[in-house]
C-alpha cells in the first residue's frame, strides 16, 4: 500500500518553524501601521499670535472667533500691501536685496501720518528687544 504524501515544505525539512502571522496571506506582508493624525496647520494665519500678544499686554481679556478672523485677514492685508511697495521701491532702484529700509519707506507711504512714525518706532524697539535676547 502505498502510504499518503504529505505536502511538506523545504522549511519544515530544515527544521524551520513558520513565521505565519495570523490574518495576513502572505508572510513576508508588514503589518498595517498605525496611521498618526496630523493636526491641519493654517499655513498662512497669524491667529494663534492675537492671544499671545494680547495677554502680554491685557490679562485677563479674550477675543471671540470672528474678531480673530477679522484681525487676520487686516494683518494678511497690510503685509501684503507692504511687501508689494517695498518689492516695488526695490525694482525702482534696480537692486537686488530687499533691507530694513525698503520696507520702512514702505510703512511710511503706506500708513499715514502719525500711525507710520508709531509703526517705525514700535518696530525698531521690538528688533532691539528681539537682537538683546539672543
Amino acid at each position: 500500500m502505498a502510504e499518503p504524501v504529505s505536502e511538506a515544505t523545504s522549511e519544515e525539512f530544515l527544521g524551520k518553524k513558520s513565521t505565519e502571522v495570523p490574518g495576513l496571506e502572505n508572510p513576508k506582508q508588514k503589518q498595517p501601521r498605525r496611521r498618526r493624525r496630523r493636526r491641519r496647520r493654517c499655513a498662512d494665519s497669524f491667529a494663534t499670535y492675537f492671544p499671545r500678544v494680547l495677554k502680554c499686554v491685557h490679562q485677563g481679556l479674550s477675543l471671540s472667533q470672528e474678531t480673530v478672523s477679522v484681525m487676520d485677514s487686516f494683518v494678511k492685508d497690510i503685509f501684503e500691501r507692504i511687501a508689494d511697495e517695498a518689492s516695488r521701491l526695490v525694482r525702482n532702484t534696480r537692486r537686488t536685496t530687499l533691507t530694513s529700509d525698503e520696507i520702512q519707506t514702505a510703512v511710511r507711504l503706506l500708513l499715514p501720518g502719525e500711525l507710520g512714525k508709531h509703526a517705525l518706532f514700535e518696530a525698531t524697539k521690538a528688533m532691539i528687544l528681539h537682537i538683546s535676547c539672543k
